[in-house]
């Protein structure tokens, strides 16, 4: 199976793109608020370091939701310990190969990875911020906001994952 390795840098792009939308005009005031910062408190940090470690952990995201994504993964993972498999030989090889040849093309469209990316927000992304944010004490608004978000960016990960992959 193809892979088109450079999508997980543009993929990796959703969460710096979206945030400067959704911690900006959308909800910045009331993200601000829910966590007790100002314009002033939030001046004179780091920035370029923290964009860069966002998109290292975005990448490292889009990596892992490629295998939620795409069904075709899970056969191509079914079969990689088998003999000749990683050598490109043998009878798995060569149903894997054929495999693809007719199903390769199955549910790889934007909707589909987005609904899967939707789905994946709501089962892994809003039950950690909650858990975190109801030992911290945080407001539901404020688990709303987070968990919002990265509801939107899995959706639209997963959908650029699944199309052009």
């Amino acid at each position: 199976m193809e892979m088109n390795f450079y999508i997980f840098f543009v993929s990796a792009l959703v969460p710096l793109i979206i945030g400067f939308i959704w911690y900006g005009p959308l909800f910045g005031n009331a993200w601000m608020k829910e966590m007790g910062f100002t314009k002033e408190s939030l001046a004179g940090k780091n920035m370029a370091l923290t964009f860069i470690l966002c998109y290292v952990f975005s990448f490292l995201m889009s990596f892992f939701l490629m295998f939620l994504v795409i069904h075709q993964m899970g056969v191509m993972q079914t079969l990689q310990g088998e003999i000749g498999f990683e050598e490109q030989t043998g009878e798995a090889f060569n149903y894997f190969q054929d495999f693809i040849a007719n199903y390769g093309d199955r549910f790889r469209t934007f909707k589909h990875g987005a609904l899967h990316g939707t789905m994946s927000g709501f089962i892994f992304a809003l039950p950690i911020i909650a858990i975190n944010g109801m030992f911290e004490r945080k407001s539901t608004k404020y688990i709303a906001i987070n968990a919002g978000f990265w509801i939107v960016c899995l959706a639209i990960m997963g959908g650029i994952l699944c199309q052009w992959i």
